[in-house]
């Protein structure tokens, strides 16, 4: 009951902010698109540009969106609002409460994923979006709520969530084979740069759109994330329910 409570929350809050969300979700990726897809007639390994694009950018509109999800907002809960209080005081089992945030933040980076595959309908022809690819989609988003539950736990004000944005987010949209391949970067960097859920997802996704199948050592690579950043989360959450 925990996680469908925190569910409900997130679905309420969605419902709420809906138009909001889906204009956050469009703007940037759209600019995107239109800078990097249409504005620059290049191929890339003989293919358009365009085509290694957008997979590119549904992987990291699942990122981008999950982590936008649950940073700010849990931040403040804790910080401000003092939510975290009341529910380590609640019946709520803790895992439950982390459990559905997670999902919840996960089904919003879907979400936005959703839309850009809708805007790019007339010039993703040819690209294959199949079961697997929304499979990868969930849990890069997972892995990246569950990064935002991480760093809402060590954030000291309000102001330090857009900063994670800046800091961490970034960097990754536009180095992790969003809108150039990994191939490019220097050896030794790269192989730092590969090991980052995004990388690994965008990867994924654009073999899929391919026709080609994904290599597993993207699924470990997620799931050794999403194990490692869920396992901080539970240690912080029951050492502050203990003090």
């Amino acid at each position: 009951m925990g996680i469908i409570t925190v569910l409900w929350e997130k679905w309420v809050e969605f419902r709420r902010d809906f138009y909001k969300i889906t204009v956050a979700a469009m703007i940037s990726p759209l600019m995107y698109l239109i800078i990097f897809g249409l504005g620059i007639r290049v191929t890339s390994h003989g293919q358009p540009y365009i085509q290694f694009l957008v997979p590119g950018l549904v992987a990291m509109c699942t990122m981008t969106g999950s982590f936008s999800a649950i940073a700010q907002n849990m931040s403040v809960q804790r910080l401000y609002e003092k939510a975290l209080d009341q529910v380590m005081v609640s019946p709520t089992p803790l895992w439950q409460f982390i459990l559905g945030q997670i999902i919840g933040g996960s089904l919003r980076g879907m979400y936005a994923a959703c839309v850009i595959l809708v805007l790019t309908t007339p010039v993703r022809r040819g690209l294959v979006f199949n079961g697997l690819s929304f499979f990868i989609m969930l849990l890069n988003g997972m892995v990246f709520a569950t990064l935002a539950l991480v760093l809402s736990f060590l954030a000291k004000t309000y102001s330090d969530a857009p900063r994670f944005n800046t800091y961490i987010i970034m960097p990754m949209t536009f180095l992790c084979n969003t809108f150039f391949s990994t191939e490019e970067i220097p050896d030794g960097f790269r192989q730092v740069i590969e090991i980052i859920p995004l990388s690994q997802a965008s990867g994924m996704i654009r073999s899929i759109a391919q026709g080609e199948a994904p290599e597993l050592i993207g699924f470990a690579v997620l799931a050794g994330w999403l194990v490692i950043l869920g396992t901080i989360s539970v240690v912080f959450i029951y050492r502050k329910k203990n003090l």
